[in-house]
């Protein structure tokens, strides 16, 4: 069978799904066997009791544990006469230990192998006893991580200034200390044959609704892949429709910003080794708010709203309708800018339309350049690269100097949409309604525009349509989407999405 080819009808591809992985007795060697060629894979022989009368196996796999925690925390304690004075016995050995024989916080007694080797992958170290085919396991994690700073992609100034990092451990201590409530639930599961990586679903009880949160965990857990790794591999198989090129998943590098979601009735998600924090249900209105508007006052905040929407219109629709009057509709143009666009346009040898889809070509082509290269490097190729090649594409006269500035404008525009996923769907739209408008003129735009609309109002995010509250169908509805209400009015929350808590304040 070639490779990526799909399995003929009749023949089984190798993904079994075993619920135990590992079904044989805790051993000594058959541990070193799973972990046969695995260099960081550690073990030592150490033996205590009356007499030396125990022998166990103490494994790890160095770099996941700290070496200085495992030395004093369980190899000093367990060698002490002291600690183990009248131990003859394995069971014995592990009832004093499971008694607080030992320093560590953490310990747990282990049957399967399969939660041994679990443990030992999430840095526990284990204590072996062969006759008991049992394990004991010690929390020594190795506390070497990212410090944490403040958030790359979204700036604040009046916000906190500590954003999540690659540790889910710290990512949920981070939200608890924004939410300090015992009705701040964290529920764990792994995903993941081969990396095993840990997820954590957040939500305030009562607040968010019940059946959302156990709509996620089902499909969470049908999420059967063998590694967890970018964050594209979650958002695409917990979406409703994961085939739109529109987000339908929240997420900010910011704990505040997490917790504000959750206080709103939103689940979130967290995932062991990514900086990211996810949430659903999704909106498009939120996809066009920043945090930092809740910290400004309110008509300020209104006014970068109406900014932002205005720069998504210009953003999808100015190149196409630039392309549609100038080949269609000339007579909707003044006379005076016609007779520019005309005089432009003598010693060019390409068409309106070509112009135009050249220039949003070579726009992705820099932007995308720009994004890949390192920081320095990428900043100068984007901003000269884009000076030079526009300007030297007029003065030899091979595009004209409008439909440069439609392009540019319309970049810029798609510039002030805080979302990065939203403004990658944008640019795909916009190219689109440009070959829409080549088609059909103005009726092509609009009729991509009706399109485009048709299947933003056919998404929805867990029971919420997409383009809610513009849909709802109160009158004031479309109002709190351009706006932000003051804070003093904001007594309630959005019944549609969160559950029998509305109440946020007097």
């Amino acid at each position: 069978m070639l490779p990526f080819q799909e399995p003929e009808s009749g023949q089984t591809s190798y993904h079994p799904a075993e619920e135990i992985l590992y079904p044989f007795p805790i051993s000594a060697k058959y541990v070193g066997e799973l972990f046969q060629n695995c260099s960081d894979f550690q073990t030592r022989q150490i033996r205590f009791g009356d007499e030396n009368a125990i022998s166990v196996t103490v494994c790890w796999v160095e770099g996941l544990t700290a070496g200085g925690d495992l030395s004093e925390d369980v190899l000093r304690p367990l060698t002490q006469p002291a600690r183990m004075v009248g131990v003859r016995s394995e069971e014995e050995a592990i009832r004093r230990i499971l008694l607080g024989a030992v320093y560590s916080y953490s310990v747990r007694r282990r049957e399967t192998c399969d939660d041994l080797v679990r443990d030992l992958l999430n840095g526990n170290c284990a204590v072996i006893f062969e006759k008991c085919h049992a394990a004991v396991t010690f929390e020594v994690k190795s506390d070497k991580m990212r410090s944490i700073e403040q958030s790359s992609l979204e700036k604040t100034i009046k916000g906190a200034k500590d954003a999540f990092i690659e540790t889910l451990r710290v990512n949920t201590a981070l939200v608890r200390k924004k939410l300090r409530s015992p009705k701040l639930k964290s529920k764990e599961s792994v995903i993941g044959r081969k990396s095993g990586t840990l997820i954590s679903i957040m939500y305030l009880e009562g607040v968010a609704e019940d059946h959302r949160v156990q709509e996620l965990e089902k499909r969470l857990g049908e999420i059967d892949v063998d590694g967890l790794i970018a964050s594209g591999f979650l958002e695409q198989y917990i979406v409703d429709q994961p085939a739109s090129p529109f987000p339908q998943l929240l997420h900010t590098e910011r704990p505040d910003t997490f917790a504000g979601y959750l206080l709103e009735g939103r689940i979130g998600i967290l995932v062991d080794g990514l900086p990211i924090g996810f949430l659903v249900p999704a909106q498009l209105s939120q996809f066009m708010l920043v945090s930092e508007d809740r910290a400004q006052h309110f008509t300020v905040a209104s006014m970068l709203i109406l900014l932002r929407y205005a720069g998504l219109i210009l953003a999808l629709f100015l190149p196409a309708m630039y392309v549609a009057i100038a080949m269609y509709h000339q007579e909707m143009l003044p006379t005076k800018l016609l007779l520019s666009i005309i005089d432009a346009k003598q010693k060019v040898p390409f068409s309106t339309a070509a112009e135009v889809l050249g220039m949003l070509i070579a726009f992705e082509l820099l932007q995308e350049a720009g994004l890949r290269l390192p920081s320095p490097i990428g900043d100068t190729v984007s901003i000269i690269g884009a000076l030079i090649v526009g300007q030297s594409a007029v003065e030899a006269r091979i595009i004209s100097p409008i439909p440069v500035i439609i392009v540019a404008f319309s970049g810029i525009s798609s510039y002030t949409l805080p979302s990065q996923d939203l403004a990658s769907a944008v640019r795909v739209c916009r190219l689109l309604l440009v070959f829409a408008a080549m088609a059909g003129g103005i009726f092509g735009v609009m009729t991509g525009g009706i399109l485009l609309i048709w299947h933003l109002c056919s998404l929805e995010s867990y029971g919420i349509s997409y383009l809610y509250p513009l849909v709802d169908g109160k009158s004031d509805g479309w109002l709190w989407v351009l706006l932000r209400k003051p804070l003093w009015k904001d007594r309630w929350r959005n019944p549609v999405i969160a559950g029998k808590d509305l109440r946020k304040q007097k």
